[in-house]
């Protein structure tokens, strides 16, 4: 039967009512169903596209695996590890292998450079662009983090749970962290402060800029202070690294959905939920846009954006100030896609990935003044067929909706559009691989429009645009009984830790802290 569900089928009218149904099967929403299969309730996925995964489902196409998702991933290759996607996959029992690397290629302003993972590397190449000054106030700026850097990674971040009770699953742990608490604090805004006391130099600001842009969406004076502590903290240790899930950010998908249905869940695609029902004030199950009704005894957990659950909750089930709370939340723009499977039995000498600037003067969410391209069949080739290489590029969240809002995807508008807007791919790869045309096989484009047609986002927009200097995410709490929220939109933000933190909160909200701190402790994240 959970065969069955996985591919879509729809499970027999006698099958039990479960404990919890969620509704959409990203990366949140499957970490949430997992973990409470794993605590032994009843779970359902319902999911509206013919496969799993949200953003980080895949795709092919004559022999090429493409991706729509994560490019850059970390903390998946070893045990122990902070990253929490990795403690999700651990608690369930599972795990995905990865190829790690240790380097990436830049295309900068200041020229094209190939940037080792970790501290040293990274000093080697500001000495060499910025001279040993600049270098020597990068070296004082980590120092400087270090300290923020361990309290950010001495919270178990799969501990936290509703309210107060995070307290209860860290027990006697949590004394611990009471020598963190200050530090903890200061990270509870956004980075850009805690930058620009203690860098100067032009270069090093813009370096900055670039990853907190890369990992919300969002510039250094709006990005989470904890989120680019944790991401320090795992990029600058002395063995850093790059991972790769061999299989691409589908295997990751596809190991979350083998720990949901061992440990007795089922997943339902091709079942778009029409409604939330909502009785006495609780969340009792769903309606399918079929008409098929499906009750949950313990409430519904939803992986869907703030923009679209308004639309699924039953009139006067909630205040009409927290819907347009909801629906007024934030965007961040969205992106270009260009997919391309290209001949390449000669290029094992590229870096996995490139990120190009275009003009710093820009800001670094001007649109189309940022590029990520990312070649993950160099690490894996299974991706494309014998001799070939797999491209996926992007423009992280800096193309504006606005400008395709009013076109048909099918229209010779439209069409032109895409074309003209997607050659900054172009014109990006010419520096990489000059004669790159003369190999193609297939080269694919995306828009805004696709965006929003296969994952049903908002403007097919990156996520909310929370910014952090105004305060954290809204939690994964709801009016409604019953009713949890996990994703994107919620605490602790935009990006895979974050969704994987969300579900497990989520999952959390309808276990006891008991139950939570002893799979912690057999998992190893907390000491027994």
């Amino acid at each position: 039967m959970a065969n069955q569900a996985a591919t879509g089928g729809v499970p027999p009218h006698h099958c039990r009512e479960p404990d919890l149904v969620v509704v959409g099967s990203g990366l949140g929403g499957l970490c949430a169903a997992a973990m409470a299969a794993r605590h032994g309730l009843e779970v359902l996925v319902l999911e509206a596209h013919d496969q799993p995964g949200g953003a980080a489902h895949g795709f092919q196409r004559q022999g090429f695996a493409f991706e729509s998702g994560p490019s850059l991933w970390s903390g998946l290759g070893s045990w122990p590890s902070s990253n929490p996607l990795a403690q999700v996959l651990r608690a369930i029992g599972e795990e995905v292998p990865v190829h790690s690397y240790h380097e990436w290629g830049l295309l900068l302003p200041e020229g094209q450079l190939r940037v080792g993972v970790g501290l040293e590397p990274f000093l080697a190449v500001v000495r060499d662009l910025r001279g040993a000054a600049a270098a020597d106030e990068w070296a004082r700026f980590m120092q400087v983090l270090q300290p923020f850097c361990a309290a950010a990674r001495s919270l178990p971040l799969l501990a936290l749970r509703p309210g107060l009770g995070t307290a209860a699953v860290l027990g006697g742990q949590g004394l611990g962290l009471l020598a963190q608490a200050g530090r903890l604090g200061q990270l509870g805004g956004a980075f850009g402060p805690l930058a620009r006391r203690h860098l100067r130099d032009p270069f090093l600001l813009h370096w900055v800029e670039l990853l907190c842009f890369l990992i919300s969406g969002l510039g250094m004076e709006q990005t989470s202070a904890a989120a680019m502590a944790t991401l320090f903290g795992e990029w600058f240790e002395p063995d850093a690294a790059l991972d790769y899930p061999i299989g691409g950010s589908p295997a990751v998908v596809a190991a979350l959905v083998r720990g949901l249905e061992r440990h007795g869940g089922r997943l339902q695609c091709r079942s778009p939920v029409a409604e939330i029902l909502v009785e006495g004030g609780r969340a009792c199950g769903v309606r399918l846009t079929g008409g098929e009704r499906m009750g949950a005894r313990l409430g519904v957990i939803a992986n869907l954006s703030p923009w679209d659950l308004p639309a699924l909750l039953p009139e006067g089930s909630v205040s009409e100030r927290w819907r347009r709370r909801l629906q007024a939340t934030p965007a961040c723009a969205s992106f270009l896609h260009w997919h391309l499977g290209l001949r390449g039995d000669d290029l094992a000498e590229l870096p996995i990935h490139h990120v190009w600037v275009g003009d710093w003067q820009r800001g670094i969410g001007a649109e189309r003044n940022m590029v990520v391209l990312s070649m993950p069949s160099l690490l894996d080739p299974s991706l494309a067929p014998p001799g070939h290489q797999v491209l996926h590029g992007y423009t992280p969240a800096n193309e504006p909706w606005e400008l395709w809002s009013e076109l048909e995807r099918s229209s010779a508008d439209y069409k032109r559009l895409k074309q003209e807007r997607c050659a900054v791919f172009h014109q990006v790869f010419d520096g990489v691989l000059p004669d790159w045309r003369e190999r193609v096989v297939i080269e694919l484009q995306g828009t805004p429009l696709t965006h929003r047609h296969f994952l049903r986002l908002h403007q097919g927009s990156y996520g909310p645009a929370w910014p952090a200097d105004r305060g954290p995410f809204p939690g994964g709490g709801t009016p409604v009984q019953g009713l949890v929220l996990c994703g994107a939109g919620v605490f602790p933000g935009i990006g895979v830790p974050p969704a994987a933190v969300s579900g497990a909160m989520a999952a959390h909200h309808f276990v006891d802290a008991r139950r939570q701190r002893r799979l912690l402790q057999e998992t190893g994240i907390l000491a027994a």
